[in-house]
C-alpha cells in the first residue's frame, strides 16, 4: 500500500435528521476463535460503535498498513475492522497474501479471470459473526479495499444483496473492479459504490464504471491523478484525493445522538491528522 501525505481533515457531527434503531453502545469484537483470518480489531475511539468500517487490502500486501491507516482516521462512532487476506503467496522473500489465487502456477502470469468465490466464502462467515456474535446490522457496515481486496468488497456487496435483500452502508473500492460481469436488472444493489481510479494506458475503466452502474443503483466515481511514469495504481496520497472520501463517508455515517434517539449527518473540517 502506497503511503499518504499527511492531511488535514476530519469529520464533526451535523445536525439530526432522523430515528435511528439503538444498538449496543459498544459492540463485542469478533474472537480469534469465529474469525479464521488474522485481523486487527479496534474500538471507536469516542467509545460509542455505531458504524464498522472494514478494510481490506491488495494483491502482495498484509493487514499492517491497512491497521495503521485505521488508526490514523479516527472517523466518529466508528470501530474498524482490518482482515488480512487468507493465502500466502509463494515463493516471495517477504509475507505476500492475496483473497483468491491469482497467478498461474505454471508460468506465474496473472490470471486473467480470477475466480473470488473462496473469498467471499471466507467474507460470509467473517459478516455472520459480525452480525450474530458482535451485535452488528449490516446497514451499519462500511468497506474500503484496495485493489484485490476493494474487488472483494463490491462482489460481497452485490453477492449479500442477492442472497439476503440487504444492503450494507457503503464500499469504497480503490482500484478495484466488479470480476463478474452484471446484466442491468430494475432490482439494483442499493449499497452506495465510491469507485476511485487513476487514469491507466490501455485499460478498460469505462466497462468497470459501467459494470458497476449495471449491478448497484448508486455509483460515483473518483479519478486521482496518475502515478508516476507508468500510471500505476496507488491509496489517495494527499489531503485533495482524501477529501472526496472523507465527505462520502460523512454523508454515510450514522450517528448516535444520546438522549433523543436520533441520527444524523457529518461535516468534513480541518484541523486534524489524517492517513499516512
Amino acid at each position: 500500500m502506497s503511503r499518504s501525505e499527511p492531511i488535514d481533515l476530519h469529520i464533526q457531527e451535523s445536525s439530526p435528521t432522523s430515528q435511528v434503531q439503538q444498538s449496543p453502545k459498544t459492540k463485542p469484537p469478533p474472537s480469534k476463535s469465529s474469525v479464521k483470518v488474522q485481523f486487527c480489531y479496534a474500538h471507536s475511539d469516542d467509545g460509542t460503535d455505531e458504524n464498522l468500517l472494514i478494510f481490506m487490502h491488495g494483491l502482495g500486501d498484509t493487514l499492517t498498513p491497512f491497521s495503521n491507516l485505521a488508526k490514523s482516521l479516527k472517523l466518529p462512532q466508528t470501530a474498524t475492522l482490518v482482515l488480512q487476506a487468507p493465502q500466502q503467496i509463494p515463493l516471495l522473500d517477504t509475507p505476500a497474501y492475496q483473497w483468491y489465487p491469482s497467478f498461474d502456477m505454471l508460468t506465474g502470469d496473472l490470471l486473467p479471470n480470477p475466480n473470488p468465490t473462496l473469498a467471499l466464502a471466507l467474507l460470509d462467515k467473517v459478516l455472520d459473526v459480525l452480525v450474530r456474535e458482535c451485535h452488528w446490522q449490516p446497514e451499519r457496515i462500511h468497506f474500503l479495499g484496495f485493489g484485490q481486496g476493494g474487488s472483494v468488497a463490491v462482489e460481497e456487496a452485490l453477492r449479500w444483496w442477492k442472497e439476503k435483500k440487504t444492503a450494507f452502508a457503503s464500499v469504497v473500492s480503490i482500484s478495484g473492479p466488479l470480476l463478474s460481469f452484471p446484466s442491468s436488472t430494475p432490482t439494483k444493489c442499493p449499497t452506495p459504490i465510491l469507485y476511485c481510479h487513476r487514469p491507466q494506458p490501455f485499460s478498460s475503466q469505462s466497462k468497470d464504471v459501467g459494470n458497476l452502474n449495471k449491478a448497484f443503483s448508486l455509483v460515483k466515481e473518483l479519478q486521482h491523478a496518475p502515478v508516476g511514469g507508468d500510471g500505476g495504481e496507488a491509496m489517495p496520497r494527499n489531503r485533495e484525493e482524501w477529501e472526496s472520501i472523507m465527505r462520502f463517508w460523512s454523508e454515510r455515517l450514522s450517528r448516535r445522538q444520546f438522549g433523543d434517539g436520533e441520527t444524523g449527518v457529518y461535516e468534513v473540517l480541518g484541523g486534524m491528522s489524517g492517513p499516512k
